[in-house]
């Protein structure tokens, strides 16, 4: 038999990761908000009693409720979600498999019963080989999975240096499943009680040793970059090297005008008795029109109207000579 090996690449890696943390901790938000930023269809195995659900205001998913929490129920839980073209799925909780109904703990203890042997030590031949069924089948799984696992709890007595007092905490311990299972995922991380993600084991070099208050956003994007060989982070940065978009200037639009039929004022012209239109003067006792020729160095016809007086602070034509040809005068009224 020939073998060959090929380059290594994570082109098609998925993510695998183990939330710890006592009752309260925030496993299940955590797991959501994490979820959310890997991707966009995101299935949800509750064995809580539809404490998932409880986040339906904050994160879109689909959920189920399953009855029984044989590990063969996760097997067909991970199988359906996969072929139903989910992103992520979330196991909350896989302590369940371990010490829930129908979990591997009581399979044990029935098939102990049913040989009638006080030694459960045979019973684990029958059940073992379930719970590596679905180990395997969450290691193979072609969608990122996280579970949830509950952390046995223990009480711890403290002691305040500074003010000597004592204090009680609770404290998470080993997950409550079986041991060694936690070296299956690529990232196990424990939640304390106020809701920091503190990073254990991992293989994602991005977050080793890191903490991170209410996770989600921020871990998601570097398990991303780490899955995809830095890929998302490509792609952001070729995002922001685009060019801006260039807008073509539009040619200037003429404004509108209304058109207007007819705009000089409404008014006769005033003819002298020459027939030609009448010049209009203006003097310090009035104003009114004389004949055309005036000006002109032709003789002038008699023509005078005076025209309505119009009360001024000041005419600018007081005493001023009106050159009319050959014929200077001195605006008089209506008279020059």
């Amino acid at each position: 038999m020939s073998m060959t090996f090929q380059k290594a690449t994570k082109k098609s890696a998925r993510l695998r990761m183990a939330l710890i943390g006592v009752a309260g901790a925030g496993k299940t938000y955590t797991a959501l908000s994490i979820a959310s930023n890997l991707g966009k269809k995101i299935a949800v195995l509750d064995t809580e009693r539809g404490s998932a659900s409880k986040y339906s205001d904050l994160f879109e998913f689909d959920v189920m409720e399953p009855e029984s929490f044989a590990p063969k129920t996760y097997v067909d839980a991970i199988e359906a979600a996969e072929a139903a073209g989910y992103d992520v799925i979330i196991l909350d909780s896989l302590s369940h498999a371990w010490a829930g109904k129908d979990g591997a703990l009581e399979l044990v203890d029935r098939a102990a019963r049913r040989a009638q042997s006080s030694n459960n030590f045979g019973a684990w031949r029958d059940v073992t080989p379930q719970h590596n069924a679905m180990v395997d089948t969450i290691i193979a799984s072609k969608i990122h999975i996280i579970a949830t696992m509950r952390a046995k709890t223990e009480y711890v007595q403290e002691k305040d240096p500074k003010t000597g007092r004592t204090s009680v905490r609770k404290v998470g311990m080993a997950p409550v499943q079986r041991d060694g299972l936690e070296y299956e995922f690529d990232v196990v991380a424990d939640i304390d009680s106020e809701n920091n993600l503190v990073v254990g084991k991992t293989r994602c070099p991005a977050i080793a040793g890191a903490v991170f208050p209410k996770a989600g956003k921020e871990i998601a994007l570097r398990l991303k970059n780490w899955l995809t060989d830095g890929g998302v982070a490509r792609e952001a940065a070729a995002e922001i090297a685009k060019p801006a978009p260039k807008f073509e200037k539009k040619a200037a639009t003429a404004p509108v005008v209304e058109e207007i039929e007819d705009d000089t004022f409404d008014t006769d012209a005033i003819l002298c008795d020459c027939g030609l239109e009448a010049k209009y003067v203006r003097g310090k006792s009035g104003a009114g029109y004389i004949c055309g020729q005036s000006g002109t160095g032709e003789p002038m016809c008699g023509f005078r109207m005076k025209a309505a007086p119009v009360e001024v602070a000041h005419d600018p034509f007081e005493d001023t000579p009106v050159a009319l040809g050959d014929n200077p005068a001195l605006l008089n009224g209506a008279h020059g």
